[in-house]
């Protein structure tokens, strides 16, 4: 199954669960701050995520999305 996941930048607070979580290891944080001073998680590997929701579930902040196809 592939998966995508958005990652609302400006809801994130940069507590780097989701890329401890993400068994593909494929969320990274960001080089450009959002307007609250965090460097944001982003995914860096589109083609690898298998929708799995792991990093969704897991941020406190609600700030990501998981779609299946």
């Amino acid at each position: 199954m592939k998966g995508k996941i958005k990652i609302e930048e400006e809801l994130c607070k940069q507590c780097g669960l989701c890329i401890n979580w993400c068994s593909k290891k494929i969320i990274a944080t960001s080089k450009k701050l959002n307007l609250k001073g965090y460097f944001p998680a982003v995914l860096k590997a589109k083609d690898k995520c298998t929708g799995c929701a792991l990093c969704a579930i897991i941020c406190p902040e609600v700030a990501i999305e998981v779609y299946r196809e």
